[in-house]
């Protein structure tokens, strides 16, 4: 199908480094995910896992500009912590090996405890890791605050999964207005009194919402934190356009590249997530 390949890399990672190359030569950043969630069959959990540590290697190999995204309930997490953790562990170990950053997703609120559990361990282990948060859940500015203190590295995004109203926002200006709070949050407080001169990433912007990204560039032009210090973040297929003219503006960019056969999940909630990325991909497939 047109719209998966538009979507989504293709299944194996042959395809995924392809894209990350045209990714780079554009000069964005590439985030490879292998799709997947809620695994419970240790074959398929060991399977993954052994997937980003090819992927890893890969990545070194072939010079890529990028690094991976990993959901914690596809290597163990829906079964176990201590499974999920050794798996984890084991594939950071190899990014440290080879100098690529991760990103540990975030899922739905289920997992939302263990997964930042997680990440506050092993990120004494190795400082090039992140995490996710959500703007729809209604405790993200509590743990914002927290993950500030330890010197986190933070993507933001708006959530796409069904959460309960009593632990989440529900509708779009509320969700929105809590992004706004948070980048606020993420602007004025975050690495203030770090005078390091370097170019190191600190948190990141993903969202395709013009009106949120447009704030993040008013907020970059006051703040004391250099434009090299986040990034903006996008879905692979959508807003191409727009990417380029932030890489034009020098701020940094990259590409969310998911690849494998379990495309159907993701696609279901990224059209959940925003019905207008649904017809922001249309077009993108009009215009290629």
């Amino acid at each position: 199908m047109r719209l998966v390949k538009k979507w989504a890399a293709g299944q194996d990672m042959q395809h995924a480094i392809n894209a990350a190359k045209s990714c780079n030569m554009k000069g964005q950043k590439a985030i490879l995910n292998y799709l997947g969630e809620d695994h419970t069959e240790e074959e398929r959990i060991d399977r993954t896992t052994k997937e980003y540590a090819d992927l890893l290697e890969r990545l070194h190999a072939d010079q890529i500009d990028g690094c991976i995204s990993i959901k914690p309930s596809q290597i163990g997490l829906s079964i176990s912590y201590e499974l999920c953790r050794n798996n984890l562990k084991a594939i950071i170990n190899r990014a440290i090996k080879f100098g690529v950053f991760v990103w540990i997703d975030m899922e739905s609120s289920k997992h939302t405890d263990n997964t930042l559990m997680l990440y506050l361990e092993l990120l004494t282990h190795y400082p090039e890791i992140g995490v996710v948060l959500q703007s729809a859940l209604r405790r993200t500015a509590s743990d914002l605050l927290h993950l500030m203190e330890v010197g986190a590295k933070v993507r933001l995004v708006k959530g796409a999964y069904h959460e309960n109203e009593q632990i989440a926002f529900v509708r779009h200006d509320e969700i929105n207005a809590n992004y706004i709070k948070l980048l606020d949050t993420l602007f004025s407080r975050n690495y203030m009194n770090n005078n390091r001169a370097d170019n190191s990433l600190k948190f990141a912007v993903a969202t395709h919402d013009s009106k949120l990204i447009e704030h993040t560039i008013k907020l970059s032009k006051t703040a004391k934190i250099g434009i090299k210090n986040f990034e903006f973040e996008f879905l692979k297929g959508i807003r191409d356009e727009l990417k380029g003219d932030l890489v034009e503006e020098g701020f940094r960019v990259a590409e969310y590249i998911p690849y494998g056969d379990e495309w159907l999940p993701y696609s279901v909630r990224r059209i959940r997530e925003r019905k207008r990325n649904l017809l922001l991909l249309a077009r993108s497939l009009v215009q290629s």
